[in-house]
């Protein structure tokens, strides 16, 4: 029991020892951690003073550069608004003195207009005694007068009108006699004159003015480096001379001439599109009729560049300028045409340059009369055949595209279609009479004959279905294209009748024309 006790006071003793040393303990960390939190605040407490010195230093830093800044800027602005002022108040000085001097000018030219009016008064004063004593003249020269015309009537027993009346009666007849004379005699010598020097402009105009004499015919040979080339040409029982003639219109004649080949047609174009086709098919060596119509086409093509390269040389040869496209393309077309056997194109380029001679001579444009020349045959090589003639459909086309009034009028009137209503008129009509007048320029024969092909295509391609048409043989065959979707075989029996009756009853024509209806069928496909 007493050891249970003594255990029991043991172990509240050291409960109490242990209570208080924990409590001293305590207190010792307390304090300590206190004078660490004060150490803490006082030293945060330093570094927000430094802050807050530094951001003062540097306020005050920054507050006196944009102080200098700005008194800079003031400074700036100021000396700019003084020299603003003072570029103002030249201005202001100079329009002053400017005034000044208008003023000085005004003075003075009022002092020279009153000094003018001074003078001008006392001329006046003289100029009207003078009017005083010439009026005092008159009264008295015409009272002498009438004393005068008093006697005369006396002496004559005429009265003064009567008298006046046979004067002017006897001097009127005189004067319409010499009048008449006179008005006889100039017109004679204006007659002469007019003819003198109307035949010496058109002798010199004439005389300064070279040309071709070559008559172009409807044939061109086509030379060949050998005779082993025509059985190519010809190609296995003449299916690639067929294929030349259906795609150009031209008539191949393949004869006994050595190392040539003809080909024959009314125009000329088709010949230089067969020409050169050959040309190039004889080259490349392949000659069959899928080679020959792509050629061809690829020669048109070419033919296309090729007459807007001629127009283009033309215009630049004779110093036209400005023209239309489309017409210079219609000019370099003449180079493939020809009026009567003559060239179109040296026909328009000679009346051109006759047209410049003869309107340089009179006092005329001399540019505008050679434009006009250029173009007045231009109705002859239309994209589309129309009813109109040639000067009138000539002189639509140079008003749609643009050309002067005086070029319309004179391509409309140079056959007297229209009125002329401009001088260089009948200088154009003139000119082109002399270009084809001349000797050798032209054959009547010709033309008909080129009419008549003409003519003979027309009427084939009137028909519907009918794709080309081509007269060949001199004008003894003519061979149509049709196109196999819109013409049947049995349609092509009945169209090549009706051609050859219409021919028989419209046209006059020699021998015999064989039309031939060519129908043709192709499938094509490309296999990729």
């Amino acid at each position: 029991m007493d050891n249970t006790l003594i255990a029991v006071i043991g172990a509240v003793v050291a409960l109490l020892g242990g209570i208080f040393a924990g409590k001293v303990l305590f207190a010792k960390n307390t304090t300590k951690q206190v004078e660490d939190a004060q150490a803490l605040a006082d030293k945060a407490v330093a570094t927000a003073d430094k802050i807050i010195a530094d951001a003062t230093v540097q306020a005050e830093t920054l507050k006196e550069k944009k102080i200098l800044e700005a008194d800079q800027k003031f400074l700036k602005l100021k000396s700019e608004h003084e020299k603003e002022v003072n570029q103002r108040n030249a201005k202001i000085v100079e329009k002053e003195n400017q005034i000044k001097n208008k003023e000085k000018e005004w003075n003075e030219k009022n002092a020279s207009v009153q000094k003018q009016i001074a003078e001008y008064d006392t001329k006046k004063q003289n100029l009207d005694k003078q009017l005083e004593i010439v009026s005092v003249k008159r009264t008295e020269l015409e009272k002498h007068q009438e004393e005068h015309i008093k006697r005369l009537e006396k002496v004559s027993n005429l009265s003064k009108e009567d008298a006046r009346a046979e004067l002017i009666e006897a001097m009127t007849s005189e004067a319409r006699t010499k009048a008449m004379s006179m008005i006889q005699e100039i017109v004679e010598e204006a007659k002469l004159n007019a003819n003198k020097e109307a035949k010496k402009i058109i002798i010199q105009s004439i005389q300064r003015t070279a040309a071709e004499q070559a008559i172009e015919n409807s044939i061109t040979v086509f030379h060949l480096e050998s005779d082993e080339i025509k059985g190519q040409i010809i190609g296995r029982e003449g299916r690639n001379i067929r294929a030349i003639e259906a795609a150009t219109g031209v008539d191949l004649v393949v004869d006994d001439t050595p190392e040539a080949i003809v080909l024959s047609s009314f125009d000329p174009l088709r010949r230089e599109i067969a020409r050169l086709s050959l040309q190039r098919l004889v080259q490349d060596g392949r000659i069959h009729p899928a080679r020959i119509e792509e050629v061809v086409e690829k020669t048109k093509k070419q033919i296309d560049d090729q007459v807007m390269e001629i127009g283009e040389r033309t215009v630049i040869d004779l110093g036209v300028h400005g023209l239309h496209k489309e017409l210079i393309r219609m000019v370099g077309r003449m180079r493939f045409r020809s009026s009567y056997g003559q060239n179109l194109l040296q026909h328009s380029r000679e009346t051109a340059n006759l047209c410049g001679i003869m309107a340089s001579e009179l006092g005329l444009n001399p540019k505008l009369a050679k434009r006009a020349g250029l173009l007045h045959d231009i109705g002859k090589v239309p994209d589309e055949e129309t009813e109109l003639s040639h000067a009138l459909l000539g002189a639509k086309l140079a008003e749609k595209y643009g050309e002067h009034p005086a070029v319309i009028n004179a391509i409309g009137a140079h056959h007297d279609e229209m009125e002329m209503t401009f001088v260089i008129s009948p200088i154009i009509q003139a000119c082109d009479a002399i270009s084809g007048a001349r000797p050798g320029a032209r054959r009547e024969i010709m033309q008909s004959y080129l009419q008549r092909i003409k003519d003979l295509e027309t009427l084939a391609t009137s028909y519907q279905g009918v794709e080309k048409a081509y007269a060949i043989q001199a004008g003894r065959e003519l061979r149509v294209i049709v196109e196999a979707d819109k013409v049947s075989d049995a349609d092509s029996e009945k169209l090549s009748f009706d051609i050859a009756d219409k021919i028989q009853k419209e046209m006059q024509f020699p021998g015999q024309i064989r039309v031939t209806v060519i129908r043709e069928k192709r499938a094509v496909n490309i296999a990729r």
